[in-house]
This record gives C-alpha cells, sequence and structure tokens, in this order.
C-alpha cells in the first residue's frame, strides 16, 4: 500500500555527541542567561565530573544552584515541590544532568517555573502554552532519548498509571551526550536502559502512518516518518553490535560510546513518530510489578513483533530490522540480544499470571496515542494472545517454515 511520504523533525537547536563534548556546557547555558538551575540525580552530585561540570560553569561567571531532590517515578507532589524551588531561584536556563527521571524532572521544573501549577493542567498533547525555561539535557544513562524528546512522565496516585505530559515546547534547547557520564551505571542499569532505546528505534521504524491536517497544531507525536526511518536503522544497528559489550564489559570505551550514540539516535527517531504495543503494554506491567520500564518493553518487543508478522507491509520492515541486526529474524535476532544482557524472557519470570492478562490488556488500550500507532488495528484479541505468549514464552520457530 502506497502512503504519503512525509517527514517531521522537532529537535534541539544544538546537539554535541562524543567524550569531551560536556566543556561546551559553559557556552551553552550562557547562550541563555547568567542564572542556571542544575536538576540533578541524587547520586551524581558528590561524583568528580559533576564537580568538573560545576567547576567549569562557576569559572565562567555562572551562577549555579543545585536542586537534586529527584524522587524515583517522578511523583507529581516532588515535582510541585521542586517547581516552587525554581521560582524562588529565577533561573535563566536549566541545566538537567542525570537519568530519564532527572531529565524528565528538569522538564517539568522548567514547565513549572514558566507557567505555574498544578501539573495536571498539562496532563497529554499540546497542553503547553508556550515556551519553557530553557533546558540544557546532559544524559548520565544511554536509553531513554529524553535529552531530545517532547515528552516527560510523571506518576500521579488519581492515575492507575503514569500520564505523560507532551509538547514540542519541552524539547530541551540543547543536547550534551558525553558517553562519560555513562561509566559506573550498574550492569542491569545499562541493559535496561539500552534495551528501551533498541525499543524506541524499532517502535519508530515499525509506527503506522498518520494522516496528518497540515493547517494548526499538529499531533506530537506523527506517525511513520522519513527522517526517523534513516536514524532507526542505523540505531538499531548500533546497539545490536554494542549493547551486550557494553553490558558484559562496563569499561569498554567503544561500546559505551556507541551505545549513547544509538540511544541519542533512538530519542531523534521516536520524539516525532511515538512509539507503540511495547510500551502500551508496558505501563501497566511496570505498574503491576514495579520493574524498570527497560525490562518491560525490552521483554514485550520481540512477542509484539512476531504477533505482527503476516501484514506484508510490516513483514518488509521486519527484513529491514533483521538486516540491521545482522539476522535473517529480527524477532529471534532481539529474543537473542535480551538473553545476553539479562532480560527476563517471560511475564511468568516478573510475577505475571495469566489472571491478570485481562486487566493489562484492557489499560493497554486506553494508551489511546501508543494504540493508534501500532502498525496493524490493535484489538483487545490481538493485545492478549501478545500477552499469552509473554507468559509462557512462545515465539514463531522461523526455522520450521
Amino acid at each position: 500500500m502506497n502512503h504519503p511520504r512525509t517527514g517531521t523533525l522537532r529537535l534541539p537547536a544544538r546537539v554535541h555527541f562524543g567524550y569531551g563534548t560536556r566543556a561546551q556546557l559553559p557556552e551553552l547555558l550562557a547562550l541563555h542567561g547568567t542564572r542556571v538551575l542544575a536538576v540533578v540525580d541524587p547520586f551524581l552530585t558528590g561524583t568528580p565530573i559533576f564537580a568538573e561540570v560545576l567547576e567549569s560553569l562557576r569559572g565562567a561567571g555562572l551562577t549555579v544552584s543545585v536542586y537534586s531532590n529527584i524522587q524515583p517515578e517522578l511523583p507529581v507532589a516532588s515535582l510541585d515541590t521542586a517547581g516552587e524551588f525554581a521560582r524562588e531561584f529565577a533561573p535563566d536556563v536549566v541545566l538537567a544532568v542525570g537519568g530519564g527521571s532527572a531529565l524528565d524532572a528538569a522538564k517539568l521544573v522548567g514547565l513549572l517555573a514558566a507557567h505555574g501549577g498544578p501539573l495536571s493542567r498539562f496532563y497529554g498533547e499540546n497542553a503547553v502554552p508556550g515556551p519553557i525555561v530553557p533546558i540544557v539535557a546532559v544524559p548520565t544513562t544511554a536509553g531513554t532519548g529524553s535529552e531530545v524528546t517532547p515528552v516527560a512522565v510523571v506518576s500521579d496516585p488519581d492515575r492507575a498509571l503514569k500520564v505523560g505530559i507532551s509538547s514540542p515546547h519541552l524539547i530541551p534547547v540543547a543536547a550534551v551526550v558525553d558517553p562519560e557520564f555513562t561509566f559506573g551505571a550498574p550492569a542491569s542499569v545499562t541493559a535496561f536502559s539500552g534495551i528501551d532505546a533498541l525499543v524506541h528505534l524499532v517502535e519508530s521504524y515499525t509506527a503506522a502512518p498518520l494522516t496528518l491536517e497540515w493547517t494548526g497544531a499538529l499531533p506530537v507525536f506523527t506517525g511513520r516518518n522519513l527522517f526517523s526511518e534513516l536514524i532507526a536503522l542505523q540505531g538499531i544497528s548500533q546497539l545490536g553490535t554494542w549493547l551486550p559489550i557494553a553490558v558484559a564489559e562496563p569499561d569498554n570505551r567503544r561500546a559505551r560510546e556507541e551505545v549513547a550514540f544509538g540511544s541519542l539516535l533512538g530519542g531523534m527517531s521516536f520524539g516525532p513518530t511515538g512509539t507503540h504495543l511495547s510500551h502500551a503494554l508496558q505501563y501497566p506491567l511496570g505498574a503491576l510489578t514495579k520493574t524498570p520500564h527497560g525490562l518491560g518493553t525490552g521483554l514485550m518487543l520481540p512477542y509484539v513483533l512476531d504477533a505482527l508478522r503476516g501484514d506484508p507491509e510490516f513483514d518488509e520492515r521486519l527484513v529491514a530490522i533483521g538486516t540491521a541486526l545482522g539476522s535473517t529474524d529480527a524477532v529471534a535476532a532481539i529474543a537473542a540480544i535480551n538473553a545476553a544482557i539479562g532480560v527476563p524472557a517471560t511475564l511468568a519470570d516478573i510475577g505475571i499470571t495469566r489472571d491478570q492478562l485481562p486487566q493489562i490488556a484492557d489499560l493497554a488500550l486506553a494508551s489511546a496515542r501508543l494504540i493508534a500507532i501500532a502498525p496493524v488495528p490493535a484489538t483487545r484479541e490481538l493485545l492478549l494472545g501478545i500477552l499469552d505468549n509473554a507468559l509462557t514464552g512462545s515465539l514463531t520457530d522461523r526455522t520450521q517454515r
């Protein structure tokens, strides 16, 4: 089937990648003023690399205040407190340093500082009324791609699942991806964040084409994308080769560099397209099992791809993914990566039982934005089939065909 060929890119004005790029931070921050609020993962505050960054900023004449009370899962109330801190400091620019949660927190602090709360009025897509305090983002894990994306995710006690705030206004003004920051991450963090980046790439490459109205505000996530397709296959190849090495050899500088680059490409790829079924299913799975986000998306990806086989257009894309991974079977190749880096093979391995599957499917269907971008219509029956196969570890054996 022929679809309209369209592309959208929304990225930071400046993206710097490579060892040593953190030296560019004083220059990037000074473009926006002299008062810098650094929103930082708590474990980073005493590290030599962050001390080096602080020294360079203050040596350049910048006034820096550090906020590090970043709580796991980003409860809304904790962000309200961070927003109050930011309004009192009145920053010209926010420096975000940390994993996905810290980067998301910084985006929301910038939002609250500019527009006030409560955060709930910004839930969903395109509800942010205008520019936020500029964000310069420095990831310390290779996974979320948040340094280049328009979304932040929070936990709200009034909601069963995590909730997203999505707007082009949340995209940082600059991203500095220096692989040096990823050293010291536990193997499980490298594995689960890295496999999530691979899911971003695969799901953006297989996203459905959406029919867009080009007048007025576009959706934040616009489905299949000419630009993302090129980026995605390169990123898939990067991670397929180097993620297992980075997990097995945490001090391997080349592996850290390549995985960080693959993660950046993942954010660049899914930022405009969106993700689909692995993510829709992970949100209820994560809520039920309290397992890391990347563990859930990585676990589900082979089962999602396997269930979608049979659609000619999807199968063509699956072949391209397999080629990027150096395999004739993309599903088997991804399952092998999961096994190599320690992603559980089945839902039973993370404590899910069969009687929970209908609830998981229903909650996943409620993620309308993710469901809309699935490459084939996502029925309840399809999701239950995916979940059932993931519970028992059933994947199609292509060698028998």
